[in-house]
């Protein structure tokens, strides 16, 4: 299944670097989202960024546990992101903690993506599978 839609952010916060080397700098951010469409859904995803010297070479890693309902069906469950700029050429990995889904939800397996457009909107696709909770 394929559930898409808009999301937005809020309630960022980033700490101070938590180590500093030669011009590259680990730090923690923390921020809400909430999801629309499909996935109607809040969020709090919690981020280790990495900055380096070239603006455009960077990565973060994170964890984000989301909770709502996900085409009617009411839960959580917790995706992991890794994502990386090398000199703007970018990737991105979010996939869904295996056996991290509650509820409705348990037996989530899947792979999400974020779009953002060039005015700034967020918009995500998750491509997803449900089946029964292993025992």
């Amino acid at each position: 299944m394929i559930v898409k839609g808009p999301f937005e952010t809020s309630d960022w916060h980033a700490e101070q670097p938590f180590e500093q080397h030669d011009d590259v700098s680990l730090g923690r951010v923390t921020m809400t989202k909430t999801f629309h469409g499909g996935l109607t859904a809040t969020s709090t995803v919690h981020l280790t960024v990495v900055t380096t010297p070239v603006e455009e070479s960077k990565a973060y890693v994170a964890v984000e546990r989301i909770e709502g309902t996900l085409n009617g069906r009411a839960g959580s469950f917790v995706v992991q992101h890794n994502a990386a700029s090398d000199r703007g050429t970018q990737s991105l990995r979010i996939s869904v903690v295996p056996d991290s889904a509650t509820g409705e939800l348990r037996g989530l397996r899947g792979e999400m993506d974020i779009e953002i457009t060039e005015d700034g909107a967020h918009s995500y696709v998750f491509d997803y599978t449900l089946e029964g909770p292993a025992h």
